[in-house]
């Protein structure tokens, strides 16, 4: 691992555009992910189309991107009656397949570590009510830190973190890690996270962390973006900020399905207010493809 590159990509001028949703892409490819692994079900079966994904952001100016590893984890891949030994191969193949991705260019990679909540299949990654003790939550992220850290990717990207909770195990977990780490909490208003503590309380489980070199939102309604940066960058203005919400979509639990209009100028255009309000890393989530990441960098790095 090269632990430098991260660190560097955020002292430059220019901030760093990372990529968009992953499942989306891999959607628009054709691909289905609609089980309980989500993208994490095509290192099984179509390894291929993780790359064709990776790739395609990387086209479109993506200065860094995201393993298809947020759903993976032990437990998950049990569910498909999946050994440890073959599941943490699998782990490590999502991190294989975005260094082939990547190929010559400079793209970093991030190895995408999704919330407790993200095996459960019932919303609570939304909401941080995952009814377990600290000793679980610890117990279910060591082991994909563990794996991750010795891995070829950049950054630890634990992202839709939910609860001030999971953060604070994060954060002690982390601290053992060698590979620099971001964190990112899911919003469900320009104040709280997820689980209705206030941001900054949250964020500031990571003041003088050594290991965590970014904090900020991911998964989160884009209006709401700029309130939450101000917030983050009082409480920690040592550490870098990262913003990548959804697209302005919404999505209907009950009907499976997005609604609501966006586009990619007026997402690129909010993003220039992000980074105007302290936002040193920027990029999407769900529903943002990579014509959404190419007038992103366009604009944001004019």
């Amino acid at each position: 691992m090269n632990t430098g590159r991260f660190l560097a990509a955020l002292k430059r001028a220019a901030p760093l555009v990372i990529d968009g949703g992953l499942a989306t892409q891999l959607e628009a490819q054709g691909c289905d992910i609609s089980n309980t692994l989500w993208s994490a079900s095509l290192l099984l079966d179509q390894p291929d189309a993780i790359v064709a994904a990776n790739r395609a952001f990387i086209e479109a100016g993506a200065e860094c991107i995201a393993t298809a590893s947020y759903q993976a984890s032990r437990e998950g891949f049990a569910q498909r009656g999946i050994p440890a030994e073959k599941s943490d191969e699998l782990m490590r193949l999502s991190v294989e397949l975005a260094v082939q991705a990547r190929g010559d260019s400079d793209a970093l990679i991030a190895a995408s570590i999704g919330p407790y909540g993200a095996i459960l299949h019932d919303g609570s990654e939304y909401r941080g009510d995952y009814g377990v003790s600290a000793d679980a939550l610890r117990t279910f992220h060591a082991e994909r830190l563990n794996l991750f850290d010795k891995s070829e990717a950049d950054i630890l990207a634990c992202e839709t973190i939910p609860s001030k909770l999971e953060a604070e195990v994060l954060a002690e977990l982390l601290a053992d890690c060698e590979t620099p780490a971001w964190v990112s909490f899911s919003c469900p208003d320009a104040e709280h996270i997820s689980d209705g503590t206030p941001v900054e309380e949250a964020a500031a489980v990571f003041t003088a962390h050594p290991v965590v070199l970014a904090v900020g939102i991911n998964c989160t309604p884009p209006q709401y973006v700029t309130q939450l940066i101000t917030r983050l960058g009082e409480v920690l203005p040592d550490k870098a900020i990262i913003a990548y919400p959804n697209s302005g979509e919404t999505w209907d639990a009950e009907t499976g399905e997005w609604f609501g209009t966006a586009s990619p100028i007026d997402f690129a255009n909010a993003a220039r207010d992000w980074v105007s309000a302290g936002a040193d890393i920027v990029g999407g989530c769900c529903r943002t493809d990579p014509e959404y990441i190419s007038v992103l960098r366009a604009t944001v790095q004019a």
